[in-house]
């Protein structure tokens, strides 16, 4: 896209988002395309909550917010009187934005499309990995050459997807592009199953999912009804062998449950996120050879960071055009998402 001219009535805009990822979200080329669209405050990549960004913030009109951002309270916001826009160059806005924001009439856009590409991608993955049950193979590799232990495989292993969220149908579509044959299960409360049988799925409820899938992802949505989905109940309907993985948010699970389930040996986990995150070092669920815990990893990482501050840059292009943005969040559907 072509870098526009400076313009004299440039908006002010400060970006604000942890040091560590700042360079990799906004690097000196986007940076440099920013500059041309807003006026952006120079320091406003080192600002930590506190007398500096409100100082930032009382000028801005524009807030490109990133990992690290603190809540938009009503108290931060009072602090920013000109604010007509937050532009998320990452992916879920539940943790940045309050009432307060809302009834400012702040317009909210969020790069969670972006991000749910690699999500998508690294559950994929570790579907595949499931699969071929490879935790419990790499620790049975230390006594010698395992016993193969392989799921259903080629005729047709199930996986159910919980969850017909943007990451969920992504995941759904990954897996019909496979050339693994897999029979997909899909639960969803606001699904039908004719949308279900259009992003090639059947839509089944929780429990039979469950009950039939050998390996269950979760990428529902955080609720006060979803907190402890799956609970004890839910893992023991999988069946023996099967796994368990979760991109999505720990409080989705049952921690002690699932703990109790992983230290028999029934259930493998693939654990993206936990609950608590991270886990104490001494949690039993760090320390079981068929569990997987990563450190909130699967979304965009390295180069695939920029891919974020790019689309927030192409959305504030659109606002300053005065076009619809792309990935605006509405409060209405800030319950129904990640």
């Amino acid at each position: 896209m072509t870098v526009r001219a400076a313009r004299s009535d440039r908006p002010t805009a400060v970006a604000v988002m942890s040091h560590d990822v700042a360079d990799l979200v906004l690097p000196h080329p986007l940076r440099t395309r920013l500059s041309q669209l807003v006026r952006l405050l120079p320091e406003s990549r080192n600002i930590e909550p506190g007398p500096a960004l409100e100082a930032a913030l009382a000028d801005a009109e524009i807030l490109v917010s990133g990992w690290g951002c603190p809540r938009l309270t009503a108290d931060v916001l009072a602090k920013a009187p000109r604010l007509r826009a937050v532009v998320h160059a990452a992916g879920s806005v539940k943790g940045l934005v309050s009432d307060a924001l809302w009834e400012r009439g702040i317009v909210v856009s969020s790069a969670a499309d972006v991000n749910a590409g690699p999500v998508a991608a690294y559950t994929a993955a570790l579907i595949t990995l499931a699969a071929r049950r490879t935790l419990t193979m790499a620790a049975g590799y230390a006594d010698g050459w395992p016993e193969f232990a392989t799921r259903s495989g080629a005729d047709g292993l199930t996986v159910g997807i919980v969850g017909a969220s943007r990451i969920g149908r992504r995941v759904i579509r990954e897996l019909n592009r496979s050339e693994a044959a897999y029979r997909i299960l899909v639960s969803d409360p606001h699904l039908t199953d004719e949308e279900a049988h259009r992003i090639g799925a059947r839509r089944v409820e929780l429990d039979e999912l469950c009950g039939r899938s050998e390996i269950v992802s979760l990428h529902a949505p955080l609720l006060p009804e979803t907190t402890g989905l799956i609970d004890a109940a839910m893992l023991a309907l999988m069946p023996d062998g099967g796994a368990l993985i979760n991109t999505a948010r720990g409080a989705l699970v049952d921690t002690q449950a699932l703990t109790r389930e992983c230290a028999s040996g029934r259930l493998e986990a693939y654990l993206d996120v936990t609950d608590p995150e991270p886990l104490p070092p001494e949690h039993p669920l760090a320390a079981l050879p068929n569990v997987l815990v990563t450190p909130h990893i699967a979304g965009a990482q390295g180069s695939e960071a920029e891919r974020l501050g790019q689309y927030a840059i192409a959305e504030i292009e659109r606002w300053l055009a005065g076009e619809p943005l792309l990935g605006e969040v509405t409060r209405d559907a800030l319950p129904r998402l990640a």
